[in-house]
C-alpha cells in the first residue's frame, strides 16, 4: 500500500503538508490545492477497505454516488466536498479546511466540561440545521461524535464526514464495530448498534442528544472505558435523568426524548428538535454578524447560530 508523507500530491493537484487527525478508516490531511492556491483538508482512505467484500466497479459506483450527494448538500453547518477520487492505492475526499477546533476540544476548555445553555443550545441547534438539509436529501451521518464536530472561529459548527462513514460501512459491516474505540460509539443509537438495516435521521438525533446531555451536565450519558459495556447501556439501560435545576425543564425533557430506545418515541425530525431549542439560543448580536475584525475566540463561540433547512 503506499504510504503518505508531507509533500506527497495526490492527483497531480492536492499537496499533503501535515496530519491533523487519524482514525480508523484512514487520515486527514492538512493540504494546498495547487490549482486554485488554497488551503484545503484532504482524507484518505485506504482502498482496500473500499474492495471487500463487493467488486471494485459496485465500490467506485458507491463511493462516487456517496461523496457526489455529500457535495450536493451545500449546507452552512456540512463541511463543503471539493473533489473525490480512487487510485489502485487509496481514496481521497478533498474538502474545506476548517480553522477552528473540534467539539471535543472545547469540552477539555471548560473547567467541569460543562456549556451553559445558550452555548449548548447553539452547539446542538446548528447541528440540527445541517442535519435537516441531510436527511432531506437522504443521507444519514451514522457516526455523529465530538470528533466530528468542528466549531468555525466565528462560531458556525460544522459536521464531518457525511456519506463516506455509511459508505464504508455498508462495504463492510464489520469496520461499524472492529478496532473501534470508545469515542466511536459513545454517540450510538441503539438501532445502529444491533445492525438495523434501514436507519434514519432519528439515529442522528439520538447522537444529538448524547452531545446534549454532555454539554449540559459536563458528563456522557453512559459513563464506560469498555466499548461492549457501553454498547450495552446504549442498548437497554434507560437514559439518565438530567437532575441539575438550573436546566430549563423542557430542555432536560428534550434530551430524555431524543434518547429514547426507540426511533417512534424520539422527535420525528431535527427541525423539531431545532424548535425547541430555539428560545434558549444567544440573542443575535448584529455588530457580530457584520463584524470584520478579528475572529471570535473558539473557546466562547456560537453567537451566531444558523436556522434549520427546510423549515
Amino acid at each position: 500500500m503506499q504510504r503518505f508523507k508531507p509533500g506527497m500530491v495526490l492527483r497531480d493537484r492536492y499537496q499533503l503538508k501535515s496530519v491533523l487527525g487519524r482514525g480508523v478508516m484512514g487520515q486527514v490531511w492538512q493540504g494546498r490545492d495547487l490549482y486554485l492556491d488554497r488551503p484545503v483538508a484532504v482524507k484518505t482512505i485506504a482502498a482496500e477497505l473500499l474492495a471487500v467484500p463487493r467488486s471494485r466497479d459496485e465500490a467506485l459506483a458507491r463511493f462516487k454516488r456517496e461523496a457526489q450527494a455529500a457535495a450536493r448538500l451545500g449546507h452552512p453547518n456540512i463541511t463543503t466536498v471539493f473533489d473525490a477520487s480512487i487510485t489502485d492505492d487509496t481514496c481521497c475526499l478533498v474538502m474545506e479546511l476548517i480553522e477552528g477546533t473540534t467539539l471535543e476540544h472545547l469540552f477539555d476548555q471548560h473547567e467541569d466540561g460543562r456549556f451553559d445553555v445558550p452555548s449548548a443550545a447553539a452547539v446542538a441547534a446548528q447541528l440540527c440545521s445541517g442535519l435537516s438539509a441531510a436527511h432531506a436529501a437522504g443521507l444519514v451521518h451514522r457516526d455523529l461524535k465530538t470528533q466530528n464536530v468542528m466549531v468555525r472561529r466565528d462560531g458556525v459548527v460544522k459536521i464531518l464526514d457525511f456519506g463516506l462513514v455509511k459508505l464504508l460501512a455498508d462495504t463492510d459491516p464489520r469496520l461499524t464495530m472492529t478496532g473501534e474505540g470508545i469515542g466511536n460509539i459513545l454517540c450510538a443509537s441503539p438501532e445502529l448498534l444491533s445492525g438495523g438495516n434501514e436507519l434514519d435521521g432519528r439515529s442522528d438525533l439520538y447522537a444529538v442528544g448524547c452531545l446534549l446531555h454532555h454539554m449540559l451536565t459536563g458528563e456522557t450519558p453512559f459513563a464506560s472505558d469498555q466499548p461492549a459495556l457501553l454498547a450495552s447501556h446504549h442498548l437497554s439501560s434507560p437514559p439518565p435523568a438530567i437532575s441539575d435545576s438550573d436546566i430549563p425543564d423542557d430542555l432536560r425533557e428534550l434530551v430524555t426524548a431524543l434518547l429514547a430506545k426507540h426511533p417512534d418515541d424520539r422527535p420525528s425530525s431535527a427541525v423539531e428538535v431545532y424548535a425547541t431549542l430555539a428560545r434558549y439560543l444567544p440573542d443575535p448580536n448584529p455588530v457580530l454578524a457584520t463584524r470584520r475584525a478579528r475572529p471570535e475566540d473558539p473557546r466562547r463561540p456560537f453567537l451566531v447560530p444558523q436556522g434549520p433547512w427546510p423549515v
